[in-house]
């Protein structure tokens, strides 16, 4: 697949976090035109985030980078009394990579921007999943057997995409060292507008600077700035 024809559009799955909005400047680079998408499902970090998503994709310009789409998917009646609905218990920076896990999150964020992308014309639609997901959701299995349910879901299926799915964290961080990450998001229990600093997803965030060995130019809540 070639991702440098500027001819057609790419779909960006976009979180706001390091990996996707990489992922969308490196597309955008590459001279393919980009449709980005957020998925709203009703989580407490998502104000923040979107905010985020909205300030990074205003610092690119490019007149390949189409305006964001924010569809709404619900997953308060489907997680009920889970942390990531009533902000309570959130894994700490101490915690390991299973105590973030959403069940069946991948799954309804793919088929949703997927559907948006086959009603709408867009053969592709890229993820920013890296080789060390350590979750099934992302794996290359799951993702072989979901390219198989969509080719049945209409006349013109979608065709998901991974390109970071061979390289590592540091691998990708390079690739965004002069893109406005500052701009980026990557909190749980974020303080308003701001990181936390001590979630699990904060402590995943400065180590992935740490181990670029790049400045963390990121504001958190319960130490001001990132180690430089």
């Amino acid at each position: 697949m070639n991702l440098n024809d500027s001819s057609s559009t790419v779909g960006v799955l976009l979180s706001g976090g390091l990996d996707s909005s990489i992922l969308l400047a490196q597309l955008l680079r590459e001279s393919a035109r980009v449709q980005p998408f957020y998925i709203r499902c009703g989580l407490v970090w998502e104000a923040a985030e979107l905010n985020f998503v909205r300030r990074f994709l205003a610092s690119l310009v490019s007149e390949r980078l189409s305006e964001l789409v924010v569809l709404d998917l619900p997953l308060a009646d489907l997680y009920e009394n889970h942390w990531s609905i009533h902000g309570l218990n959130t894994p700490g920076a101490d915690t390991p990579d299973e105590a973030v896990f959403l069940p069946g999150r991948n799954a309804v964020l793919i088929i949703k921007a997927a559907l948006w992308c086959q009603i709408h014309g867009i053969e592709r639609l890229a993820l920013a999943p890296l080789a060390s997901n350590p979750f099934a959701d992302a794996s290359d299995e799951f993702f072989q057997d979901f390219q198989d349910v969509l080719r049945h879901t209409g006349p013109r299926p979608v065709q998901v995409v991974r390109p970071f799915a061979q390289m590592k964290k540091r691998q990708v961080m390079q690739l965004g060292r002069e893109l406005p990450l500052h701009l980026t998001f990557s909190c749980i229990a974020p303080r308003g507008q701001i990181h936390c600093g001590d979630c699990n997803k904060c402590a995943e965030r400065k180590a992935a600077f740490r181990d670029a060995e790049m400045a963390d130019p990121t504001h958190y809540a319960n130490n001001g700035r990132g180690l430089h």
